[in-house]
């Protein structure tokens, strides 16, 4: 179940009570029965346990719940959740050059969750699939002969077929930091604060297109963060502006841009004119060094930057300052700045994303760092990391596993 698309900023913010202590317990041992899995239906069983679990942990609420959330944190300092016991996550490393068995038993586990996301308006709220395709195919066309393996896949259902095209999806946001140092050995870190127990826990690398793609699975077949073989890394994070109109969901511009554009001007230009669902940062960087971000936001063009971070507003003057101040994004992008401005050392720069202000541990309001990445695009190689563990990975990388444990702070 993803922790971007299938879950608005307010689900999480509730406090765990004691019956999402047990389903958690429970997650947990269904975390660790999957590792020891060998037989596939005996995995494609446990992921399925997994997903059913998470849905039971989570809930949907609006946007002005979020904003409800975020006045009564500004106000406080902090909404201080029950303590609760640490919980254990694994993540799958999957290598698959083509959507193929894997990817089928990912959306046979995640498709009941996947669907209730997307029809949670109704099914009138959603594009039709000739609409949705239509979109797809004017703006992305390189992507729609794998959409369409994706929907043979999914044994040609309607509603498959029309929320992988992520046209017009349900509106999200997540909170993150990222930050790109340039240099001899250029790197991309980011942390992804949400609610773990919405989010897919993989590392997918595939060759769509004749190019290789490695990142954070989102959505399916979105990407939360990414790089391909010409050395091209981009990452999101959410740009504050609550509102949302017909578009495509980020996570696939992500993946759209890392399957055509091996660098920043041509995924500059693969940006321009697409159009988006809500508004986002996208920090770009590729392997000659030259970084940007641009903010993209519905109904506009991308406005584009020369800065190396982004958190969860727009620029360096937030537009919706409480809400910037509950999420600590200014203080965040502040000490990035500063991180930077030392010439701090790669991988130290990467562990400063495991210590506050950037690293959190509220994940029953939603706002916990849920991984650190950090893309090497000279290496090709990327490494997921959290207080004590790390799981490397690189385009050719087997299929592996990392199971870590995340305690509420």
């Amino acid at each position: 179940m993803s922790a971007t698309c299938t879950h608005s900023p307010a689900a999480t913010t509730r406090p765990q009570l004691p019956r999402d202590v047990e389903f958690g317990r429970l997650f947990a041992d269904l975390a660790a029965e999957l590792t020891r899995a060998v037989d596939p239906d005996a995995v494609t069983a446990a992921v399925a346990s997994l997903t059913t679990v998470a849905l039971r942990l989570g809930t949907r609420e609006s946007w002005e719940a979020w904003d409800s959330w975020s006045s009564r944190s500004s106000r406080s300092g902090t909404v201080s959740p029950p303590t609760v016991p640490a919980r254990t996550f694994t993540m799958f490393g999957i290598r698959e050059e083509q959507p193929g068995p894997r990817w089928q038993a990912l959306f046979a586990a995640t498709w009941p969750a996947y669907r209730a996301w997307y029809l949670q308006e109704g099914d009138d709220a959603r594009p039709d699939l000739a609409t949705a395709r239509a979109q797809l195919t004017r703006h992305m066309p390189e992507l729609v002969s794998t959409w369409e393996a994706m929907v043979a896949l999914a044994g040609d259902d309607d509603v498959a077929a029309r929320l992988l095209t992520l046209w017009d999806a349900p509106a999200f946001a997540p909170g993150c930091s990222q930050a790109a140092q340039v240099g001899g050995d250029p790197i991309m870190v980011r942390n992804y604060d949400y609610s773990p127990d919405l989010f897919e826990w993989v590392v997918y690398s595939s060759e769509f297109n004749g190019r290789k793609v490695i990142g954070t699975s989102d959505c399916l077949w979105g990407l939360l963060d990414g790089m391909n073989e010409d050395g091209l890394v981009i990452s999101l994070t959410h740009g504050g502006r609550q509102s949302s109109a017909p578009g495509f969901a980020i996570p696939l511009v992500v993946r759209y841009l890392l399957e055509v554009a091996g660098t920043v001007d041509e995924a500059r230009a693969a940006l321009d004119g697409l159009p988006v669902a809500a508004s986002y940062n996208l920090t770009i960087m590729d392997a000659t060094g030259a970084v940007v971000t641009a903010f993209v936001s519905p109904g506009n063009e991308p406005e584009y930057a020369d800065s190396a971070v982004a958190t969860n507003h727009r620029g360096r003057v937030p537009e919706r300052p409480e809400h910037a101040r509950a999420l600590r994004s200014v203080e965040r992008q502040d000490h990035l700045l500063e991180l930077l401005d030392d010439h701090t050392e790669p991988a130290a720069l990467a562990d400063a994303f495991l210590r506050p202000p950037l690293y959190s541990q509220k994940y029953a309001q939603g706002f916990g760092t849920v991984f650190t990445a950090a893309y090497r695009p000279r290496d090709q190689e990327l490494t997921y990391s959290w207080p004590g563990a790390s799981f490397t990975r690189t385009f050719d990388s087997p299929d592996d596993s990392i199971t870590v444990s995340l305690q509420e702070g």
